[in-house]
C-alpha cells in the first residue's frame, strides 16, 4: 500500500483487523456501557498482542507510541495541583470569583470562560483546566448548582483560547516546529479571529443559559458573607505553592530558550513543590488521576495503530489528490484542510492526528513547489513560508485546534475535565458533552472558514 511515496508494510488482514479495533473501541467508548479507561487499554492490548504494533513501537517510539511528554505533564500538573488543594487556596479563588460576579451563576460562568480562554492561550489549554475545574466544582457545590455546564463550557473555551497562540495548544507547537512558525506568527495570524470566536461563544453561553441558570438567594448571600480569608488552612503553603506554580507557568512560556519540554518543566515544579511541601508523596500520587493517565495510554496507541497500517495516512491522502493543489492556488485544499482536521480532530485525539497531517502537507510541498525532489525533512524555509502554502498551515492548525471540541476525546482538556467531573461524583456523558461541543465546533469553524477566505483569498 503506497501512501504519496511512502510504504506500508501492513497486510490487508492487519490493516482491517487495525481498523475494526479501532472502530469497535471508539463505538464502546461512546456507548458509554463499558469505562473507557478499560476499553482503550483492551483496544491498545489487542494492538500489541495481535502484533498490530510491536511492544517496542508502543512505548519507544514517537511515530507509534505514547506520547510520554503529554503524560507527564498531565501527572506532574496533577501532583502540583494536588498540592496546592490542600492549602486552601481554591476556596479562597472560588469565593472570591463569586463574590467579583454577584454570586449570579451567569456571571460566573462568563467570568470563568474568559479566565479560562486567556490562560489557555499563554499557559497551555491543559494546564488551565487543571487549575480552573477544581475551583468550579468548589463554587458549585457553595451555590448548589449542577457544575457540568460549566465545566464543559471551560473545557470548550481552553481549546478555543488554546487556539491563539503557539503555546496554547499542542497542535500548534507540533505545527510550529515543522512550519518553521514563530510565537509572533501565530499572534499574528490567529489571535485577532480567536477573539473573535471567544465573544461569539460568550454570546451564545448567554442565549443558552441565562433563564436556566439559577441560584436561590439564600444561597448567594451566604456565599456574599463568607470570608474567604479564613479559608486559607496554610499560608506557608499557599506562598510555596504559588512561588512553585509562577516558575513553572514562567517555563512552560520560555520552554523553547531552555531548550526544555514543558513535561521536563512540570516535572521540576511538581519534584519542587512534593520537596519543599512535607507532603507525604503516598497521598498526593494517590490522588491523580489514573485512569484518565491510562486511558491517554491506552488512546495513543490504539491511534498508533491505525497510523502504523495506513488508515489515517490513507484518508489524509485522498483527502489531498481530490484537492488538486497546485503552486497557483490552493484555495480548495487550504478549505477541506480546515474542516477535515476539523472532524478528523474530533474522531481522534487531535495530537496524534496532527503528527499525521504534518507529513502529508510536507509531501504536498515537495511535490508542488519541488516535484518531488527535496526530502520533506529538509524543505527551505521559502517553501514553507510560501504565500499560497502558509493559509493551509494555519487552516490546519485553526482545525485541529478547534475540532478538538468536537467530542469528548477530541482533546486533551475534555478528557482531564471529564474525568476531574467523575471524581467529584458528577460524571459527564458522551452525548451531553456531544451536545454542547459539536454545534460549538461547527459553528467555529465556518467563523474560521470566513475569515480565511477574506484574510488570504479575497
Amino acid at each position: 500500500m503506497t501512501v504519496h511515496g511512502a510504504v506500508t508494510e501492513a497486510t490487508p488482514t492487519i490493516y482491517w483487523l487495525a481498523t475494526a479495533i479501532f472502530a469497535l473501541s471508539y463505538a464502546i467508548i461512546v456507548s458509554e456501557k463499558v469505562h473507557k479507561t478499560k476499553v482503550a487499554l483492551m483496544g491498545a492490548a489487542l494492538m500489541i498482542g495481535l502484533p498490530i504494533l510491536t511492544q517496542h513501537e508502543a512505548f519507544h517510539t514517537e511515530k507509534y507510541g505514547i506520547d510520554y511528554n503529554v503524560v507527564f505533564l498531565l501527572i506532574s500538573m496533577m501532583i502540583l495541583i494536588n498540592i496546592m488543594s490542600k492549602s486552601g487556596i481554591f476556596e479562597w479563588v472560588a469565593i472570591r470569583s463569586v463574590k467579583m460576579a454577584d454570586g449570579k451563576p451567569m456571571r460566573i460562568m462568563l467570568l470563568f470562560v474568559v479566565v479560562t480562554a486567556f490562560s489557555s492561550a499563554f499557559l497551555d489549554n491543559v494546564t488551565t483546566v487543571l487549575l480552573i475545574a477544581p475551583v468550579t466544582l468548589l463554587v458549585a457545590d457553595e451555590l448548589e448548582i449542577d457544575p457540568i455546564p460549566f465545566l464543559i463550557a471551560e473545557a470548550i473555551s481552553s481549546n478555543i483560547g488554546g487556539t491563539a497562540t503557539l503555546i496554547g495548544d499542542p497542535p500548534n507547537l507540533m505545527v510550529a516546529s515543522k512550519a518553521k512558525l514563530t510565537f509572533g506568527d501565530f499572534i499574528i495570524h490567529l489571535t485577532p479571529i480567536v477573539l473573535l470566536m471567544v465573544a461569539a461563544y460568550m454570546f451564545i453561553l448567554w442565549f443558552m443559559f441565562r433563564k436556566r441558570l439559577k441560584v436561590t438567594e439564600e444561597n448567594r448571600l451566604r456565599v456574599m458573607n463568607m470570608d474567604e480569608r479564613r479559608l486559607i488552612r496554610d499560608h506557608s503553603l499557599v506562598k510555596k505553592s504559588l512561588i512553585v506554580m509562577g516558575a513553572t507557568i514562567a517555563g512552560f512560556a520560555l520552554h523553547g530558550v531552555l531548550h526544555m519540554e514543558p513535561a521536563t518543566v512540570a516535572l521540576l515544579g511538581a519534584a519542587v513543590l512534593l520537596l519543599i511541601s512535607g507532603d507525604d508523596p503516598h497521598h498526593t500520587l494517590a490522588e491523580v488521576e489514573w485512569p484518565t493517565i491510562f486511558f491517554f495510554i491506552g488512546l495513543f496507541i490504539i491511534v498508533g495503530g491505525v497510523v502504523k497500517v495506513g488508515l489515517i495516512s490513507d484518508m489524509s491522502a485522498f483527502m489531498i489528490d481530490v484537492t488538486n493543489p497546485s503552486e497557483d492556488s490552493m484555495l480548495f485544499t487550504t478549505m477541506v484542510m480546515l474542516w477535515f482536521s476539523g472532524i478528523g480532530s474530533a474522531i481522534v485525539d487531535n495530537i496524534p492526528f496532527v503528527a499525521t497531517m504534518i507529513p502529508l502537507v510536507l509531501d504536498m510541498a515537495n511535490t508542488v513547489f519541488h516535484q518531488g525532489a527535496l526530502d520533506i525533512s529538509n524543505l527551505p524555509a521559502e517553501t514553507l513560508h510560501h504565500p499560497t502554502l502558509i493559509p493551509v498551515w494555519w487552516a490546519l492548525a485553526l482545525g485541529a485546534c478547534l475540532g478538538g471540541n468536537g467530542s469528548p476525546i477530541g482533546a486533551s482538556a475534555n478528557v482531564i475535565v471529564i474525568g476531574i467531573a467523575e471524581k467529584a461524583g458528577k460524571p459527564i456523558s458522551f452525548t451531553k458533552f456531544l451536545a454542547y461541543g459539536f454545534p460549538v465546533m461547527l459553528f467555529t469553524l465556518v467563523i474560521a472558514t470566513i475569515y480565511v477566505y477574506l484574510r488570504y483569498y479575497l
